[in-house]
């Protein structure tokens, strides 16, 4: 970390750690009844990061640096948590999943066929789920 990124928004942080990626932005609660629908034809990812703590940013880094599935196998979805806790709210209340973070969560057919959290994040194990 240089002298300079001290200060930076935990926004403009959050959107650094996402470039590796073309991660779809999970801002607005009606997303979440897209992701039900999308999940239909393509399993989906959801992405909960903590853009304040250094486990979630590691996690999200390993997972992108392992993210190898194009939009035909699997739609990826990032959550900032800090800026948007009512949409996680609304994801634990949904999905009916324990809210955790970082957290990843795979939907198939409108319902979470898995979630891990933490060290168990892992782009590779997601094509055993798929």
């Amino acid at each position: 970390m240089g002298f300079f990124d001290k200060f930076k928004s935990a926004r403009d942080v959050a959107k650094e750690e996402i470039k590796e990626m073309k991660w779809i932005p999970l801002e607005r609660m009606n997303q979440l009844d897209e992701i039900v629908e999308i999940s239909k034809a393509v399993p989906v990812v959801i992405f909960k990061h903590s853009t304040t703590c250094g486990i979630s940013r590691m996690a999200l880094r390993g997972f992108e640096k392992n993210y190898d599935y194009d939009k035909k196998q699997l739609e990826p979805y990032f959550l900032d948590l800090k800026q948007y806790r009512e949409i996680s709210n609304a994801i634990a209340d949904r999905f009916n999943v324990q809210h955790e973070s970082p957290q990843l969560l795979l939907v198939k057919n409108g319902t979470v066929t898995y979630h891990t959290s933490h060290s168990g994040i892992d782009a590779g194990i997601l094509s055993e789920k798929i």
